[in-house]
């Protein structure tokens, strides 16, 4: 029987909700949906210590989606909700970016050698690429989280310009940008992600790949050893 889950032991019906739920609060003006996308987003952050039964984690969830609950009752939760994809997006520009500084391994490099081993960065080409990958990714992120902060603003009605009684430079209607903060931006990492696999074997291509199946597979399998920070391969 499969397991329907997502690395780190996240139930995939979970990942899959918290968009959904984020939409339609915004487009059906629904404050406890946007509550409970919230929340969700903040159970998935701390789900394995949550799962395991951590007080601690539970009793500062809890008190947090308490706070939330008093933010919506003043109109609050689907501002806050708006703010999460383009934090998000400057979080993992950041989380990307900093390991470019001199005496550091780029992201990229580290993910390679979790997933194939030491061996794969020494062959030719693969750990300039990697840098620039890093690179690459840290100013995509950045641009994507510039713009995010752009629609929100100038959407109509309830763009942050607006609300503090600006006139937008472009009235970008709200379904709109609803649709692409908090389904669209994700869809398109996903599309970039796929083409650059597509010209890394290109560009590569005197040296042998793992499918996009295996990638990402071996990538979920690593992803815990990468956020504690043990990134070797067995």
């Amino acid at each position: 029987m499969s397991n329907p889950r997502r690395p780190g032991g996240r139930p995939l019906p979970l990942l899959l909700a918290y968009p959904l739920l984020a939409l339609a609060g915004t487009l059906l003006h629904r404050q406890f949906l946007s509550l409970a996308a919230l929340s969700l987003l903040l159970g998935l952050l701390w789900w394995p210590a949550l799962r395991d039964r951590r007080r601690g984690a539970w009793l500062l969830w809890l008190g947090l989606s308490g706070v939330m609950a008093w933010l919506a009752a003043r109109g609050l939760a689907a501002l806050l909700l708006d703010a999460v994809p383009v934090l998000f997006n400057l979080l993992l520009a950041w989380v990307f970016g900093r390991t470019l500084r001199a005496g550091q391994q780029p992201l990229v490099a580290q993910f390679i050698e979790a997933i194939e081993g030491p061996p794969r960065l020494l062959m030719p080409g693969i750990a300039r690429y990697a840098r620039r990958l890093t690179a690459f990714w840290s100013v995509l992120l950045t641009a994507q989280a510039l713009l995010l902060g752009v629609l929100l603003s100038c959407q109509v009605p309830g763009g942050l310009l607006e609300r503090v009684g600006v006139t937008p430079p472009w009235s970008l209607p709200q379904a709109w940008v609803q649709g692409y903060v908090h389904l669209g931006a994700y869809l398109l990492m996903a599309v970039i992600f796929a083409l650059e696999y597509a010209f890394r074997r290109w560009h590569l291509r005197h040296l042998p790949h793992l499918s996009l199946h295996d990638l990402l597979h071996r990538l979920a399998l690593r992803w815990p050893q990468l956020i504690r920070g043990r990134n070797r391969a067995p």
